[in-house]
């Protein structure tokens, strides 16, 4: 595996070089695929953290696996690059938090993949679920699953048409303003990495705020789509539940780390339809359920797991929860 060069851009769905993380791919069989990823040393995005970088983000890491499921489209399976691509689910879980520790040099990983499932139809196979190890030298730093599926885009542009006339939604769609919270309350430094509004609690415990969609953000809408992409849901269940978990005293502060994460899209997110996230009341060492919701729709539903930074490491990781092993 090399890490001197990036894939080329387009093989993964990146308009920025920058955003590009990695670097080689070999296929080993018909149904495994070796990646090679170098991680940056500092992000703008992922590393925007209040405090000590103590660890790499596992989002940074779930973004070089997602990347993969492009490459193994593409060149595996020749689907052209024209066509549009939807994630359907995301689980991850970080087995050995000591290998997110970044050292002196920037941090160099070897992505197994694994084809679990086939998704097909009459037209052949429209669609993956991906088993994928992320490895940092001799450690496990990430299990994930993805599953994914694709269409020419003539059928995407009917299928988007079709669905936002039903909702009375004009073209193209434009992103609804709104404030966002103060980024030290979601653990970052830069107001321009924040996707919720200010949250609130019922009495019953429940957290909600706003998904704020930014479309020029340079990492999170790295090119235009029309709808909000799954990252940035997953980054709102984020913020949200580290919130929720701070004023509900499981974590301390609002840098604690996602070690486990599992999210099933319902449908497309419109931004341009109001879009509630929902926190469910947080328990002392359980997982934290979110919600997504626009208006007459549930859009995306997701576990939380969270884990401290401290000098010693992560606390309070709950081995054996996740779900992508």
């Amino acid at each position: 595996m090399q890490f001197a060069r990036t894939l080329p851009k387009e093989l993964v769905h990146r308009a920025a070089i920058a955003e590009v993380f990695l670097t080689d791919a070999e296929r080993l069989s018909e149904d495994e695929t070796l990646l090679a990823a170098q991680l940056p040393r500092l992000h703008p995005f992922y590393d925007d953290v209040l405090g000590p970088r103590t660890h790499h983000d596992p989002l940074l890491l779930l973004e070089a696996c997602r990347q993969g499921i492009y490459v193994v489209a593409h060149r595996h399976l020749d689907v052209p690059l024209g066509h549009r691509f939807l994630l359907r689910t995301v689980e991850f879980e970080v087995p050995d938090p000591a290998a997110l520790v970044p050292g002196d040099s920037p941090t160099e990983a070897v992505i197994g993949v694994r084809v679990e499932h086939r998704i097909r139809s009459r037209s052949g196979v429209t669609g993956l679920r991906l088993r994928f190890t992320v490895a940092i030298g001799t450690r496990q730093a990430l299990l994930a699953r993805i599953e994914y599926s694709w269409m020419p885009a003539q059928d995407w542009t009917r299928l988007r048409a079709g669905q936002r006339d039903a909702l009375g939604l004009s073209e193209p769609p434009v992103a609804l303003p709104g404030p966002r919270v103060d980024p030290a309350l979601v653990g970052r430094r830069n107001q321009a990495n924040v996707v919720v509004s200010a949250p609130y609690t019922s009495q019953e415990g429940v957290t909600t705020a706003r998904l704020v969609a930014e479309t020029s953000h340079p990492t999170l809408y790295d090119h235009w789509v029309d709808h909000v992409p799954g990252m940035v849901e997953l980054e709102a269940f984020r913020q949200l539940a580290l919130t929720a978990a701070v004023a509900a005293g499981t974590v301390r502060t609002p840098t604690a780390l996602p070690v486990g994460l599992s999210v099933r899209f319902r449908r497309f997110a419109e931004m341009d339809l109001p879009l509630e996230c929902r926190a469910a009341p947080v328990l002392p060492g359980a997982d934290i359920e979110c919600t997504l919701h626009q208006p007459g729709a549930l859009v995306a539903e997701a576990r939380v797991r969270l884990a401290e930074r401290t000098a010693a490491g992560l606390t309070g990781v709950l081995a054996g929860r996740g779900a992508a092993r």
